[in-house]
């Protein structure tokens, strides 16, 4: 065993933390970044002893986080089932050219949104569901793939259609969750991803068969600042779990020999600054005029760093913010003339997005105001999103400060 001391910071559900930054290594404190809210923040576990093999596992990580901060130990049994989940849909995606999966459903199902659903869509999605509906800790899940509520035991050919599934338990929490963005990549073998958030049930219970709809909605209708944890897995050369509590940001690995997601990322921190920006440009002409200028002066070196950025965008929204993160710079899917309210949704992909970007010292916007303020209408309402480097976010609301809202293509 290797004697190392590590310094995990957490908030509770209800208690973010101040800003700042705490001492590193001396110490053996992890820096306290939580934006907007001055709250105390729980204990923070530390680990001791940890083993040169194995390093710090996943199920460690949350055991001895809920050890410290009791307040948090039902996210355990929901970490293990994401972790479980992950494991598996990693393994689908790895294999789907040789086990039958690439390409579109025979039947041409269409989704909420208007997309062909691919095989694996609905795969993962059912993976995800239920390893999420059987932690007994649930009582509302939100899925992309999805667009009515149904009740638990519901036919599986019913399940395929809807948006909300309610357990018939009275569970602590609401889980929002996209389970393959980037799907459209994976026949050509390009990372994708799976993005979830998770709230705190507000509703004492929500029972659908007495027509309690509104009820089961409104516990998935929260803005971003009462996400309790959110995060994505990415699956690319790697399957890596990047996930945060609310103090700070941390990210795993999956390591395939010993079958474990290990602590490979403790206390990401975004650089202020990057040299990358993460943008569809074609659709350029198309965006608010303040957004074309920014990018312009990030092409061509006359922005606030007389620095020229280099333009890197997959179109899978984890593996771009994934770079983001661990390179700095800034990622963007904006409202444009065909896609007034953006093609991103609040819900379970820019808010969980955003509070992770902002645990790790980032900044998530519409380009008018933060996404994580936002109060959703509905269940796939789509904002615009801006996130990544602090400084770099800064600069292109500079470049919106300067303009009449009333100008701008979205109008919320």
């Amino acid at each position: 065993m290797q004697r190392v001391l590590v310094a995990l910071c957490f908030s509770a559900a209800a208690a973010l933390v101040p800003n700042g930054v705490a001492a590193r290594a001396a110490n053996a404190k992890a820096p306290l970044k939580a934006a907007t809210f001055e709250r105390a923040a729980p204990t923070a576990p530390i680990f001791s002893d940890v083993c040169s093999e194995t390093g710090v596992t996943l199920s460690r990580f949350m055991i001895e986080t809920a050890l410290a901060n009791p307040e948090l130990r039902e996210l355990e049994s929901i970490f293990s089932s994401i972790e479980t989940a992950s494991k598996t849909i990693s393994n689908l995606v790895r294999r789907s050219a040789l086990t039958g999966l690439t390409g579109y459903l025979d039947s041409g199902n269409i989704n909420i949104q208007g997309e062909e659903q691919k095989k694996l869509d609905v795969i993962t999605n059912e993976v995800l569901k239920n390893a999420l509906r059987y932690t007994g800790r649930m009582g509302v899940l939100a899925s992309e793939e999805e667009d009515a509520p149904v009740e638990v035991d519901d036919d599986l050919d019913e399940r395929y259609k809807k948006e909300i599934i309610v357990e018939k338990t009275t569970g602590k929490y609401v889980a929002v969750f996209d389970p393959l963005d980037g799907s459209s990549n994976v026949d050509a073998g390009i990372p994708t991803g799976t993005i979830f958030g998770i709230f705190e049930d507000k509703q004492d219970e929500c029972d659908l068969s007495n027509g309690d709809l509104d009820a089961c909605l409104e516990s998935t209708l929260q803005p971003g600042n009462s996400l309790v944890a959110s995060g994505y897995v990415l699956y690319s050369s790697a399957t890596h779990l990047f996930m945060t509590l609310g103090a700070g940001t941390y990210g795993f690995t999956y390591d395939e020999h010993i079958g474990e997601f290990v602590l490979t990322h403790p206390c990401v921190e975004i650089p202020k600054r990057g040299k990358i920006y993460s943008f569809n440009e074609a659709n350029r002409p198309y965006w608010d005029k303040p957004l074309q200028g920014y990018l312009e002066g990030l092409s061509t070196g006359a922005g606030e760093t007389a620095t020229q950025y280099t333009s890197r965008y997959i179109g899978s929204m984890v593996g771009d913010v994934h770079r983001t993160l661990l390179y700095g710079g800034v990622f963007g899917y904006p409202a444009d003339a065909k896609n007034k309210n953006g093609k991103l949704r609040l819900l379970y992909e820019a808010a969980p997005m955003a509070f992770l970007v902002e645990q790790a010292g980032g900044l998530a916007t519409t380009g008018r105001g933060r996404i994580m303020d936002i109060e959703p209408t509905n269940v796939h309402q789509r904002v615009p999103c801006i996130l990544g480097s602090a400084d770099d976010v800064n600069e292109c609301l500079g470049k919106y400060a300067s303009t009449s809202a009333s100008e701008d293509i979205y109008q919320p």
